[in-house]
């Protein structure tokens, strides 16, 4: 009797398994063609190019609509992924069923943190550990302060929502997490919003750069500190297991890997082509280093992150891997991983008036902590009322970072779907006020110089003529040309030519490490040490 007893017991137990586990049908990789009778999309190589069409084609259209109000391109990315998910055209069976079945989810998936892991890759080579140690104690304060206020207030909101719609979760990783969520500041957004307002290079840029660069840092360590609290395992002494072997990685990676890159950028002279060898063990080994992160129980992109800070960033070695990778990760493979977001999000969820009360809570907390901590730290340190403004709006940016750490969260199921929701809301609204709030209240002064009217003419035919040429692309060269040859005058008066070279500063990873080398030590960025330049 008591065996037949747990006969079912064992039955009733199997069942309960079966019907909560997804079983997916299998997709081959390539198709036969129409012509054989094969639907292409029921495969997983065409079904893959027909949703990278789809997601650029959206992501693409949606950010030249913004560029009129000069949002990101990350503004537009995560509303592509949003409009493409359930919230919007999923809310359709259909379409769901045959351009984003669940059975190609995991390919999707794959594709997209295969991106993830080369663009962490290229922040972590935008951040220059040099630049940090030359930080003064006003943007140490400042990231402080807005890593400290924002990260408390995050703790207390998390309290009222594991009290609403968050019961059960486990209360240290959702604490931890809901904290690196509000304080976090996307480094790579901020940087890429003040190059489209021409901030980059002013003192209130320079200053936010600083501080997001230390912030930055600061929220990688929280966050694999949150990963490691959020795994399955029952015992805390597996969390302090994970956390002491991420130090050791990232000792090995410092103390080994950064020696050896340094030698590989040292023997990449300028001019020259970098090795192909170089670039290979280069790229193998931001893969190795995702796979040993996500070994010891940290997220992949962690590696790839600490991967890119030991590469040096003098000389063209860490220049030209830019080149080589930024494109075809930043316009092909990244937007796939705000598609993979939006298809997890679905803003149906947030449709109470308690969940919509909750979504104002999280927004106001999240900018007032932000906000009001840098402002009195920015005053404290006698910074204009209206920088100090300026810089709390500009460190409030969130972004990607911040879809990083809620993917990771829903992944871990320390956050449900409501409240991913409404911290992606929370996210693209405070990314999307700050262009406009910071075009609004900052407004620098343009010193008036006075006019002086002048002439060609020279009272002296031995005073010299001087032109100040701008190039911006060798298509100009020809016009130059002829300008001096009809210049030239007498062999008594000489001409001089100065040449600017313009280089436009834009979202690219490119521009980002050109502004870092710009007027390191009052210098500007032209190497002196080239022996020719085209």
């Amino acid at each position: 009797m008591e065996g037949a007893f747990a006969l079912a017991a064992a039955m009733n137990a199997t069942a309960k398994a079966t019907a909560n586990a997804t079983c997916f049908k299998l997709m081959k990789t390539t198709s036969n063609g129409g012509w054989q009778g094969d639907n292409p999309i029921n495969f997983a190589l065409p079904l893959l190019i027909l949703q990278i069409c789809l997601v650029l084609t959206v992501t693409r259209t949606l950010a030249f609509l913004f560029r009129p109000l000069r949002q990101p391109r990350v503004v537009a990315e995560i509303i592509g992924g949003i409009i493409l998910g359930p919230s919007v055209i999923g809310r359709s069976e259909s379409y769901m069923k045959t351009v984003f079945p669940k059975n190609s989810t995991p390919v999707l998936e794959t594709v997209a943190n295969i991106g993830l892991l080369f663009f962490l890759f290229l922040v972590g080579l935008e951040l220059d550990f040099n630049a940090i140690k030359r930080t003064g104690r006003k943007s140490l304060a400042i990231a402080a302060a807005g890593i400290t206020l924002p990260f408390v207030a995050g703790i207390g909101v998390a309290f009222l929502l594991r009290s609403t719609i968050s019961k059960g979760v486990d209360y240290g990783a959702f604490l931890v997490f809901m904290g690196v969520a509000l304080s976090i500041t996307a480094f790579p957004v901020l940087a890429r919003i003040l190059a489209e307002l021409k901030l980059l290079t002013r003192d209130v840029g320079q200053l936010a750069m600083s501080a997001a660069a230390v912030n930055d840092v600061v929220a990688w360590i929280l966050l694999a500190i949150a990963v490691a609290l959020s795994g399955s395992g029952k015992s805390p002494v597996i969390s302090v297991y994970v956390l002491l072997c991420g130090v050791v990685f990232v000792a090995f990676m410092m103390l080994a890997v950064r020696p050896m890159m340094a030698l590989m950028g040292r023997r990449s002279p300028d001019n020259e082509p970098v090795s192909e060898l170089f670039i290979c063990i280069t790229l193998a080994g931001v893969l190795a280093s995702g796979f040993v992160t996500d070994a010891i129980g940290i997220h992949s992109i962690f590696g790839a992150f600490v991967f890119g800070l030991t590469i040096p960033k003098e000389g063209p070695f860490a220049g030209m891997l830019i080149e080589k990778i930024e494109d075809f990760v930043g316009v092909l493979l990244l937007p796939l991983y705000f598609a993979s977001s939006g298809l997890k999000t679905n803003i149906s969820t947030v449709s109470s008036a308690q969940s919509w009360g909750l979504l104002v809570l999280v927004i106001l907390t999240a900018c007032a902590g932000k906000i009001l901590g840098t402002l009195f730290v920015s005053l404290a340190h006698k910074v204009s009322f209206r920088e100090s403004l300026t810089l709390g709006f500009l460190m409030n940016t969130k972004g990607l970072v911040e879809l990083i750490v809620l993917n990771i969260g829903k992944d871990r199921k320390v956050l449900n779907d409501e409240v991913f929701a409404l911290m992606v809301l929370m996210a693209l609204f405070t990314t999307f006020i700050t262009t406009p709030i910071v075009m609004a209240i900052y407004k620098p002064a343009r010193k008036q110089v006075p006019y002086k009217h002048r002439k060609l003419q020279r009272d002296k035919q031995k005073d010299e003529l001087r032109i100040l040429a701008c190039v911006h692309g060798t298509k100009n060269i020809p016009a130059i040309i002829n300008l001096m040859e009809a210049s030239r005058g007498t062999r008594k008066s000489a001409l001089r030519l100065y040449i600017m070279h313009l280089v436009e500063l834009s979202e690219r990873s490119s521009s980002i490490m050109l502004v870092h080398k710009a007027r390191k030590n009052g210098q500007p960025f032209w190497n002196r040490n080239r022996s020719h330049e085209d």
